[in-house]
């Protein structure tokens, strides 16, 4: 059953998830960076820079962007497909899938302290 919330609601969860994210010292994602981590580790792989762009409705120059500052964070790795060396696969990491699950915890968190 999908939970209701009222759209002051819903915009206070989300305000209250990306502040703490911005405290909490740890990555400090772009929404374009967090539209590409949460589609790499919520959809079906496999994912290339190709596809993510057209996904996203983005270039592909602005995907690798973000998959370079994610990489350094050890969120997601990179490697040329084997079968068609012009493809760019993105590759989940163990930091990447724990980070997730941190932000899905934290978004529980933060749902149930909302005011009815």
């Amino acid at each position: 059953m999908p939970i209701e919330l009222r759209p002051t609601q819903a915009l206070r969860l989300w305000h209250d998830v990306t502040f703490d994210l911005v405290r909490d010292g740890e990555h400090d994602l772009s929404a374009r960076q967090m539209a590409v981590l949460l589609t790499v580790y919520l959809e079906m792989p496999p994912h290339t820079v190709r596809g993510l762009a057209t996904k996203l409705g983005v270039t592909k120059p602005a995907i690798t962007r973000a998959l370079d500052t994610m990489g350094r964070l050890g969120l997601v790795s990179r490697h040329r497909d084997d079968k068609d060396r012009r493809n760019v696969v993105i590759q989940r990491t163990v930091a990447g899938a724990l980070a997730v699950e941190r932000l899905g915890d934290l978004v529980i968190a933060r749902h149930r302290e909302l005011p009815l």
